[in-house]
């Protein structure tokens, strides 16, 4: 799944919506101290009142909220294990009787039970639910309606979600004109952030969790954003040392970033180790060739064959995403302002220098150019 697609069945996540139809609702209150499950509820999501059916919605819709690779992950389940979670969430989907849902999705939550203690009550929340496709677009000449022809995506959402204790407040008893301490001792389901889940098919967390993903999803572990900046950068550093100007820097993410724009509406743009040798090379890197680019990658990945996605590996580039820190101030530019900041070297002592356009204010003070 790329962004678009994503971002297509998050915006169905409304009530009375005929594209989307959540067939059934299972929480699982589970005991911090113990681990137990304290309490278990089924039923059908039609039969929730309007107001709890939203305040599902706009947990479900967070769940699928992020950037991909960054807070969403998509992960490929792991062969050959046994009790696999893929299996447990195949036959949950493909499962008739709601009561054979329910036991898979309990099974789940015991895999949850045997790997980890939570450190605060949790609620466990699965759906059942069914995403429907518009196939085309309405035609206005012949009044024929995207809904004729859709596509049917069923699919299982879980959201994890932390207690907290509920709030000490003071109220005013208008009838009895005094003021009353007001205890409830009910723990509040915090739904606004969710701390985890996942969308079958398909998985997203809040953080990558080696410990779920492999021992309760039974999936394989994979690069987030991060992973793939600090692999490019050691790549790059490897293939053509340590040092490079900022003119070439900030080129070099110019190349990336316009990558990124052309493949927009398609497929996550990914670069090998050729690509990456093309990008240096443009960026106007000297004495760089496809073997050198290649055996960075072995040697920082083991892998010459790996992908990086390129639009984990430049920084956002329309905000002052990069940061130059030293030991009298910080300063953040944006990639495509790189070229701007310089360090000089001047009677044997480094400057950074900026080039600006305008005049300089600090505190309200113009500040005099001074001529070196």
């Amino acid at each position: 799944m790329n962004k678009k697609d994503i971002a297509a069945i998050r915006r169905q996540f409304k009530v009375e919506n005929d594209l989307l139809r959540i067939h059934d609702i299972y929480n699982v209150y589970i005991m911090k101290e113990s681990s137990d499950i304290y309490h278990q509820e089924f039923q059908p999501f039609s039969l929730l009142e309007q107001d709890q059916q939203e305040l599902f919605m706009t947990n479900f819709k967070k769940v699928l909220t992020g950037n991909l690779d960054e807070k969403l992950f998509e992960l490929k389940f792991q062969s050959n294990i046994e009790n696999s979670s893929q299996l447990i969430l195949h036959k949950g989907l493909l499962s008739g009787e709601v009561t054979e849902w329910q036991t898979q999705m309990l099974e789940l939550v015991e895999k949850m039970l045997h790997e980890r203690q939570y450190e605060v009550d949790i609620v466990v929340t699965f759906i059942r639910a069914e995403y429907m496709k518009p196939m085309k677009r309405s035609n206005e000449e012949t009044e024929e309606s995207d809904r004729d022809s859709v596509y049917s995506h069923p699919f299982i959402l879980c959201s994890i979600n932390k207690t907290q204790d509920p709030k000490k407040e003071l109220h005013f008893d208008y009838v009895e004109k005094e003021f009353k301490y007001h205890v409830v001792v009910d723990p509040v389901i915090n739904l606004n952030a969710p701390i985890g889940g996942f969308l079958f098919p398909c998985f997203t967390d809040n953080e990558p969790d080696p410990e779920f993903i492999e021992d309760v999803l039974n999936a394989e572990e994979t690069l987030t954003a991060k992973d793939d900046k600090i692999v490019f950068e050691e790549v790059v550093r490897d293939a053509v040392g340590h040092q490079i100007s900022t003119e070439k820097l900030a080129n070099m993410y110019e190349e990336i970033n316009r990558v990124v724009e052309e493949n927009e509406e398609g497929d996550t743009p990914k670069l090998d180790y050729r690509d990456v040798e093309k990008v240096l090379k443009t960026s106007g890197i000297d004495d760089v060739t496809p073997e050198k680019v290649e055996t960075a990658f072995k040697n920082v990945l083991d892998d010459e064959k790996y992908e990086l996605k390129a639009r984990n590996i430049v920084p956002k580039f329309t905000s002052k995403s990069i940061k130059i820190n030293t030991k009298v101030a910080n300063i953040a530019v944006s990639p495509q302002d790189l070229k701007f900041v310089k360090q000089i070297q001047l009677d044997g002592k480094r400057y950074l220098m900026i080039e600006v356009e305008e005049e300089t204010i600090v505190d309200g003070f113009t500040m005099i150019p001074e001529a070196f």
